[in-house]
């Protein structure tokens, strides 16, 4: 078995990563310079599997989040999560009762967790078990590690295309040259429905525009990841926050945001604003075969960088055991989940 991975986000670097891992020859390939320069770079990066809408397949994946991400810090020095801890508000109200180790706590609470915030809630749900990640650094960390277990990493590829033979798929081709492969695994996100159109197949996979703003601000101004109905915000380093706002703006909107609801954001300033293509498949996570040989293996989901670690592990076990997974059964293209 010889695999290449198209696409160096996160998810691409996690299938690669957990493919060299298990042993198997491994290639991941990718049009940008860098890794992550795509959609994952815009990612707000809040990692959690409590709560939320899982659409389709991901419910059954949910469960391992946590615990994936936990023996990547584990097996990866370079990766590390922010396990701050997160605020919600302005959803479906949610009380102890609902278990799975999330807490309605009331405004005293809320201020005590967030003492900036000028006009606490009266309520929010409190989720102390998720966390951020830097999403650039960790598919970095990823791709050095496969590297380093044999992988070959083939950047700045152009213009990625399926060699297409007879009835199946023999690899891809680039400016990079042919590069021959029993399995092409399509981590692209986006672009996987120009890739497999020469197939004759169709993808529901749409591109859904997100806002991400870095701003500079006073270290610990915001504490936890703060989900509100007008944004969410948390600090990605000592001294810098991320923010998103519901609808693709500009910075001065989220920054204007900030200020009304924190004391102490009046000298915080845009250190830069930018807009990406989330792809968002219509059912929830696509992950499996596209052939019927099996020769193109597609693996497209949202939110992607939380569950990467998890799907890069799935999927390397099942490509290289050749036995399908449980918990994949959701997320077949074509399953309708």
């Amino acid at each position: 078995m010889s695999v290449v991975v198209v696409g160096a986000g996160i998810v691409g670097a996690s299938v690669a990563y957990h493919l060299a891992r298990c042993g198997a020859p491994v290639t991941l390939i990718d049009r940008g310079a860098a890794p992550a320069t795509g959609v994952t770079g815009g990612s707000f990066a809040w990692i959690g599997g409590l709560g939320g809408d899982w659409p389709g397949g991901a419910q059954d994946l949910r469960g391992s989040v946590l615990a994936d991400y936990r023996r990547l810090e584990a097996e990866l020095p370079d990766v590390a999560v922010r396990w701050s801890g997160s605020l919600a508000w302005g959803g479906t109200p949610v009380g102890p009762e609902s278990g799975e180790g999330r807490f309605r706590v009331g405004a005293d609470e809320i201020r005590r967790m967030e003492p900036g915030l000028r006009v606490p809630p009266e309520w929010a749900v409190h989720t102390p078990s998720d966390g951020g990640v830097d999403p650039v650094a960790v598919t970095g960390a990823l791709v050095r590690a496969a590297r380093a277990l044999g992988a070959q990493v083939v950047l700045g590829a152009g213009e990625v295309a399926l060699k297409i033979t007879g009835s199946g798929v023999t690899g891809v081709t680039s400016s990079a040259g042919f590069c021959p492969a029993s399995t092409v695994v399509l981590a692209a996100g986006t672009a996987v429905p120009e890739l497999v159109a020469p197939l004759g197949v169709e993808l529901p996979i749409d591109a859904s525009p997100a806002c991400l703003v870095r701003l500079a601000a006073p270290p610990g101004l915001v504490r936890t990841i703060v989900a509100g109905p007008d944004f969410e915000v948390r600090e990605g380093r000592e001294g810098q926050l991320l923010m998103t706002v519901p609808r693709p703006s500009d910075g001065d909107t989220a920054l204007r945001r900030l200020r009304a609801a924190f004391h102490g954001a009046d000298g915080c300033r845009v250190l830069d604003c930018r807009v990406s293509a989330r792809p968002l498949p219509a059912d929830g996570p696509l992950l499996g075969p596209l052939t019927p040989d099996g020769s193109v293996y597609v693996a497209v989901l949202h939110s992607a960088v939380t569950l990467a670690p998890t799907v890069g592990r799935l999927v390397a076990q099942e490509l290289v055991t050749g036995e399908a997974v449980g918990e994949l059964r959701r997320c077949r293209p074509g399953s309708g989940a």
